[in-house]
């Protein structure tokens, strides 16, 4: 699964939700000139690949270029108005290019720190990410949907995964590593597309691997054997950070192959294979985010949006070291991320 990166939406006319373990790079597109600055707080985020900013219906507000104790994002944040159900008000929705404007990154080589940093700076509490993946079971067939709710994390500790370090330690809960909540309100719109198009799994367990190369067969046997769904290379650390800088998260995966467990009697999974599905199902794909944003824009769910279910749960996570002995410069760090937390 080339390291099923994250091309997620990378639109060309359609989109091609290309993302999590797929290296493939698609020509980047114009962008018209916008403002750098955006007022209003964001609380809706997607993170994927290049393109979503063209989706019908959006409307590209500001193009922004944050900076983080962690350094700068992946690519520049685009913000997009989408209109609202309910009020003459659009609602913004923050959308972030994964592996970069012309997916140069590799998946160990992802900045996710400062993503989810620069995102929370932003006012975002909750975030769609959209991930290719590669199938590991025979019933979850390529161009299928799988909005998992677990992760076996088979990274190798390459990526820096944790906000409390250098003398701040904090220990946030990942029994759940999706948001109960989002992902049901995810299924919810997933199951009202469901049709002859659009196939759709709830729950699973997604193999987050290292990457960048795919597994070997050994590895992919193995993790059939441990109930894996799905496998890919973006998922971590995107959702373990989510859930220390209190943001809901949830992904939702597409498959374009069978990794390579199946290739005594298919084919091992290559990048024409993944560009090809992706391609052929991209306005699937599309829909299926379009409909979450437009549900997640009601005024109904505003306090989910918002993650007031998380609030304040790192403050007290990270209140295990005492003022005497933090570093100054991971206190520092934390303080930006989280204002009055650790005062």
């Amino acid at each position: 699964m080339l390291s099923r990166p994250n091309l997620l939406f990378s639109l060309r006319p359609l989109f091609h939700p290309l993302t999590s373990c797929r290296h493939i790079t698609l020509p980047p597109r114009k962008m018209a000139d916008v403002p750098t600055t955006y007022d209003a707080p964001v609380h809706i985020a997607v993170i994927g690949g290049t393109g979503l900013q063209h989706l019908p219906s959006f409307t590209h507000a500001a193009t922004l270029h944050p900076t983080t104790p962690w350094g700068p994002p992946s690519s520049p944040i685009s913000i997009l108005h989408h209109p609202s159900p309910t009020t003459s008000s659009p609602i913004p929705i923050a959308f972030l290019s994964r592996h970069g404007p012309h997916h140069s990154l590799a998946p160990h080589e992802i900045p996710s720190r400062a993503n989810i940093a620069a995102l929370r700076s932003l006012g975002v509490r909750t975030i769609i990410a959209f991930s290719a993946v590669g199938s590991l079971q025979e019933h979850i067939r390529p161009r299928d949907f799988v909005v998992p709710d677990q992760i076996i994390d088979r990274t190798k500790g390459i990526r820096p995964f944790t906000f409390f370090e250098g003398g701040m330690v904090g220990h946030v809960g990942f029994g759940d590593p999706f948001d109960t909540a989002l992902g049901a309100v995810v299924r919810r719109c997933g199951h009202s597309l469901v049709g002859e198009d659009i196939q759709l799994h709830d729950g699973g367990t997604i193999v987050c691997m290292e990457g960048p190369q795919f597994s070997t067969r050994a590895e992919s046997h193995m993790y059939r054997a441990w109930g894996g769904s799905v496998i890919n290379m973006s998922a971590l650390p995107e959702a373990k950070l989510a859930r220390e800088a209190e943001m809901a998260y949830q992904m939702i995966c597409m498959a374009t192959d069978y990794d390579c467990w199946k290739g005594e009697v298919g084919e091992d999974v290559n990048v024409e294979m993944v560009m090809g599905h992706m391609r052929a199902n991209g306005e699937n794909a599309r829909r299926f985010v379009g409909a979450v944003l437009d549900e997640l824009s009601k005024e109904e769910h505003g306090e989910l949006v918002r993650a007031k279910h998380l609030e304040m749960q790192t403050k007290f996570a990270g209140g295990i070291t005492h003022k005497e002995g933090r570093g100054k410069e991971a206190e520092e760090k934390l303080k930006w991320l989280f204002p009055g937390y650790f005062d």
